[in-house]
């Protein structure tokens, strides 16, 4: 797979931009734009500033993007002590089904055993995600159901997942 995963940079905001909130929608999670969460999603610059984003780029084209983030930092919804949690892990609806999400979750998990002090990565997905439900449990990741949430003033339920490192 010719995909190089790297730090985002302003340039690539509007496609960062463009790929969450198109995948998102996609997908039936959101009817549109209007959504709360969409506008949280369309905030790339925001999350820029208190979570490391990465981008999946494939001949020069950006095609994916996740949000990567520590206890107590501003976009962490569930970490504890001694584990990375990513989120907003997005693929182009263009290129989807073809292992850049599996691709970019594998080197999550490697860039979290490289960090001293990190035991864990963890995640949160909504309990209709079906589909990155069975990427993230093929690659290792277990349901931890006694951290589940549900999102204030809506009917969506977060499921937990973890991977011990």
């Amino acid at each position: 797979m010719n995909i190089t995963i790297r730090s985002v940079t302003e340039a690539d905001y509007d496609d960062v931009r463009r790929i969450t909130c198109d995948a998102y929608l996609e997908a039936g999670y959101f009817q549109s734009l209007e959504h709360p969460y969409m506008t949280v999603l369309a905030d790339v610059e925001h999350r820029a500033e208190h979570a490391e984003i990465w981008v999946a780029e494939r001949d020069g084209v950006v095609i994916g993007s996740v949000a990567i983030t520590f206890e107590g930092q501003r976009y962490t919804d569930i970490a504890l002590a001694g584990e990375l949690e990513f989120r907003m892990l997005a693929v182009d609806p263009g290129v989807q089904r073809g292992g850049v999400g599996r691709f970019m979750v594998e080197e999550i998990i490697e860039y979290a055993r490289t960090l001293a002090g990190i035991n864990a990565v963890s995640l949160t997905s909504g309990s209709e995600m079906v589909r990155a439900h069975a990427l993230y449990e093929s690659l290792g990741f277990v349901r931890v159901p006694e951290r589940d949430w549900w999102v204030r003033e809506e009917e969506i339920q977060l499921w937990v997942f973890r991977l011990e490192l």
